[in-house]
C-alpha cells in the first residue's frame, strides 16, 4: 500500500513566493566582440551568470537595459552617473550596474541577491530622495 507524503507540517513556513521585481536595471558592459560576450571559446563564467540573471529578472518583472561600450557608446556618454565612472576610473570602472539610475556595482558584475535586494530596496520611500548638487559619481564625491 502507497502512502504520500505530506507537503508541509502545521508548523513549517510555506516556501517563499517568487518575487515580482519593480524598477529599472541597466549594465553597462566593456567593450566585448558582440553585445553580450558570450561567444567564442573562452567565455567568461561571469557573463553566463549576468546573461542568466538577466533573463531572470525580466522574467520577475524588473527592466533590463543592457549597453555594450563598442555597440552603443553614446548610451555611455549620455548617463551622467556612467560618465563620471569612466572619467575617475577609466576603463577599470565597467562594467556598471545601475539600479533605479543608482549605481550598485563598478568594476564588476554583481550578483542576483546583490540586484535583487537593491530593487527592493528601491520600493521604499527612501529611493523617492533626490542626490545632493552634483549627482553621484562625480570625482571626488565620495559616493563611488
Amino acid at each position: 500500500m502507497s502512502r504520500a507524503l505530506p507537503l508541509a507540517t502545521a508548523d513549517q513556513e510555506p516556501a517563499p513566493a517568487t518575487p515580482t521585481l519593480t524598477g529599472s536595471v541597466e549594465v553597462f558592459d566593456p567593450a566585448m566582440c558582440c553585445a553580450t560576450g558570450i561567444c567564442g571559446p573562452g567565455v567568461d563564467p561571469a557573463l553566463l551568470a549576468m546573461a542568466r540573471d538577466i533573463r531572470w529578472l525580466e522574467a520577475h518583472g524588473a527592466r533590463v537595459s543592457r549597453f555594450g561600450l563598442s555597440q552603443q557608446p553614446q548610451a555611455f556618454i549620455a548617463n551622467p552617473r556612467v560618465q563620471g565612472l569612466l572619467q575617475a576610473f577609466g576603463d577599470g570602472a565597467l562594467p556598471a550596474v545601475l539600479v533605479n539610475g543608482e549605481v550598485l556595482v563598478h568594476g564588476r558584475y554583481p550578483n542576483r541577491e546583490e540586484m535583487v535586494s537593491s530593487l527592493s530596496r528601491g520600493q521604499t520611500a527612501a529611493s523617492t530622495e533626490k542626490p545632493a548638487a552634483g549627482g553621484c559619481c562625480a570625482p571626488g564625491s565620495g559616493c563611488c
